[in-house]
């Protein structure tokens, strides 16, 4: 466990390089595992789940050499072999599940630890990835602890429809339905901008797909898959955060982006706390003209609201970082998790800041902002932006706090406090009492 120690009120101001998107990279990874040729992955970053993924490719036996301060990973399964019996994949990252599929068709085998996880965000089932398995022929076995999974050479090409638009799901049945035989369809697939990226990926190993970005994606299966190489764009989770750490400490952080046509929805989300966005030269500003504050509706009878979905509704794992800008903000605003149950828990951390924040139902938070808030000593729980939200918040206070238990920050954002010390923050990890 690691805490974080801010001591806050100064204005951020600078510029900052962000990391590839860690909800594109660890899929990416997972896929390489489909090919016997060398992959060459460029702007990988640094980051706890990537290095547990290339732990797993050495016990394998596959070749892996990383450069962490180039960001450059070469890659070649062509010796990896897979023990059902002693080969574990990480129980505490869920990504790994997306290893299932590229060991099945390797080696007609897999397993999957009953209790895979990743940030505490709610209930998050296995049950959807399980349905594809199934569908594309894989006959699954319940062991002690565990889930082990069967599959031979005769995958049929398949039509499904998702409950949900779920991210690993989409990318599950991409992987499952490149491998198989025939053309196969899913609808209500998900099209986030990490999405779009792994299919990408996908398609430079030589798998046809059709539909990328949408929420029907059509795809071919082949017999044998390419190599290449591949560089990775900036996250824009990790471009919406420095914008809006410096627009909460009153100062202005310019951020690389090379892709502002997945903004315009986030930069009307910024606006409603009077925040401005540019975007121009492959960068990103986001400016507040004096103190934050929630710009009011038309429609007077209700709440300047943030509704988060599935893509391309507002990201979900971004609404922890506006609610830290309402809880600032002067005015009333409510902020709508339409994803995860359970995922909002963390806002009775809020209040010794000295935040006015009402839980109305487990999707549901209103932020009652502009009140005095003071320095204080918080605790985050299991979930990446939860805990920058927190470290938001008090860097915007004068004074020193304390958010602990703020390692999940490491498991998406290589170099974090380095870049915002670079920016002008007084920000340093400190180990537990």
């Amino acid at each position: 466990m690691s805490h974080l120690v801010v001591h806050g009120g100064q204005p951020l101001r600078g510029r900052i390089t962000p990391s590839a998107n860690k909800n594109a990279v660890l899929p990416v990874l997972c896929a390489t595992l489909l090919t016997d040729q060398p992959v060459r992955l460029i702007g990988v970053p640094e980051i706890t789940d990537v290095r547990k993924i290339l732990d797993i490719f050495r016990q394998l036996g596959s070749d892996v050499s990383v450069d962490f301060d180039a960001g450059i990973l070469d890659v070649h399964h062509l010796n990896t072999k897979f023990d059902p019996r002693t080969d574990h994949l990480p129980e505490e990252m869920r990504s790994s599940i997306m290893l299932v599929p590229p060991l099945l068709a390797r080696f007609g085998v897999a397993r999957i630890e009953d209790n895979i996880k990743g940030c505490t965000l709610g209930v998050r089932e296995i049950d959807p990835h399980i349905e594809v398995l199934r569908h594309f022929g894989g006959r699954v076995e319940r062991t002690a602890g565990s889930l082990l999974i069967h599959a031979d050479d005769t995958r049929p090409a398949i039509h499904h429809w998702l409950d949900y638009a779920s991210v690993t799901t989409t990318e599950n049945f991409v992987l499952c339905a490149a491998t198989a035989k025939g053309r196969s369809q899913l609808n209500n697939a998900a099209s986030e901008p990490h999405v779009q990226e792994f299919c990408r990926f996908m398609q430079m190993l030589g798998v046809p797909i059709e539909g990328v970005g949408t929420s029907q994606l059509a795809i071919e299966g082949v017999e044998r898959f390419g190599g290449g190489e591949f560089r990775f764009a900036e996250d824009f989770h990790e471009i919406t955060t420095f914008l809006a750490l410096g627009a909460i400490t009153g100062g202005e952080i310019t951020v690389k982006n090379t892709a502002p046509d997945q903004f315009p929805l986030i930069d009307r989300t910024f606006a409603k706390f009077g925040i401005k966005v540019e975007h121009r030269d492959g960068w990103s500003t986001a400016t507040a003209q004096g103190k934050l504050k929630v710009q009011a509706p038309f429609t007077q009878n209700i709440l300047t609201k943030v509704e988060a979905a599935p893509w391309p509704y507002f990201p979900v794992d971004l609404l922890p970082i506006f609610i830290a800008l309402g809880v600032k903000a002067e005015g009333s605003a409510m902020f709508w998790n339409k994803v995860y149950d359970g995922a909002m828990g963390w806002s009775t951390e809020l209040s010794k800041f000295g935040a006015h924040v009402f839980q109305s139902d487990p999707h549901r938070l209103i932020t009652f902002g502009g009140v005095p808030l003071s320095p204080a000593v918080v605790e985050s729980p299991y979930i990446i932006r939860v805990a920058i939200a927190l470290l938001m918040v008090a860097a915007s206070i004068d004074g020193q706090s304390t958010i602990k238990n703020a390692q999940p920050i490491r498991r998406a954002h290589p170099r974090f406090v380095e870049n915002l010390c670079s920016v002008g923050a007084n920000v340093v990890w400190t180990a537990p009492e």
